[in-house]
């Protein structure tokens, strides 16, 4: 019998899986990659009997390749907070899938595990751009407000990794950073610890003064669009650009628009005070996914940037 465990290299995914694996510590083998890289069940050749632990990833864009493991007689746990497409039920697919919009992977595998390891939850929280889930749990845990930034730190900058078009542009494999997480109960003494945490933070910062030129291609007083220079730093930044405006406006949805091998990867942030209609916006354009307060498009082409910002403009006013 092996072990897979299977998750998104953001944030989230790496602190659902390590509150996982605190819980529950076994040798697997991981499939991850960068931000976009969802489609991991199908790079998975599972034996009868294999348990496949998948974390932060759509159902409904692994559907197929699932459906394969399962006959081939694998078990799966799925914890996620994305789009599951139909439902379906099998003996051997344990689903733990929550789409509200205050909830992300880390708080779903939190309530899972009942507080174990809460304060990788808070890191995860954070990093998904919930503030209010995050210091929620971090109220559960009485951590004072200088803990709890640090942590807030911690997730955004994990989450800034996440972003490029693969692994070669992200400061740090996401497998990488499972293992350098491995083992430690406490986040707060990785961030002490860990040469990762100042590297990514301080990249982060210079890449979000880089784009604090940029210019908007639609803005009113609901929605703004940007459209980022076809450079590494710009999709390393987008999603954590995407968060820092969001939290800036909280009453207007936000669009980013990144070039990515000849089209543009998009990331849509709904306002913070109304997180609904970002999956609506993607869905409508091929490779669109992901949740309702946040969604994303991979591969936009250039004749579709106008349909996509009549989009914004018909969901946001």
């Amino acid at each position: 019998m092996g072990f897979y465990d299977i998750f998104n290299g953001d944030a989230d995914g790496l602190c659902a899986l390590q509150q996982l694996r605190l819980a529950e510590p076994v040798e697997a083998t991981c499939v991850t990659g960068a931000k976009r890289d969802i489609a991991l069940v199908e790079r998975v050749v599972p034996a009868p009997g294999d348990r496949l632990t998948v974390c932060d990833i759509s159902l409904e864009s692994n559907l197929d390749a699932t459906r394969r493991a399962l006959d081939a007689g694998a078990r799966i746990r799925w914890f996620d907070h994305h789009r599951a497409g139909e439902p379906f039920d099998h003996p051997d697919l344990e689903r733990h899938v929550d789409l509200s919009a205050a909830v992300c992977t880390s708080a779903i595998v939190d309530r899972h595990l009942g507080g174990a390891h809460r304060a990788w939850a808070v890191v995860g929280a954070f990093g998904d751009n919930l503030g209010a889930t995050a210091r929620s749990l971090a109220a559960m845990l009485d951590l004072d407000e200088a803990v709890t930034g640090v942590l807030r730190r911690l997730g955004e900058s994990l989450n800034y990794n996440a972003y490029g078009d693969d692994v070669r542009e992200l400061l740090f494999d996401p497998e990488e950073l499972h293992r350098r997480m491995r083992g430690i109960v406490d986040p707060l003494r990785f961030a002490e610890d860990d040469p990762a945490f100042g590297i990514l933070e301080a990249s982060m910062r210079d890449d979000l003064e880089r784009s604090s030129a940029l210019a908007p291609i639609l803005e009113s007083a609901s929605v703004a669009c940007f459209e980022l220079p076809d450079a590494a730093w710009s999709r390393r930044v987008s999603g954590v650009l995407a968060n820092r405006l969001a939290r800036a406006h909280p009453g207007r949805a936000h669009a980013l628009l990144t070039p990515s091998r000849g089209m543009f990867t998009v990331s849509i942030r709904a306002p913070i005070d109304a997180p609904k209609g970002a999956d609506l916006v993607a869905i409508g354009f091929a490779g669109g996914g992901g949740r309702a307060g946040a969604a994303g498009i991979s591969g936009l082409a250039t004749d579709d940037v106008p349909g996509l910002l009549k989009a914004l403009r018909r969901v946001y006013g």
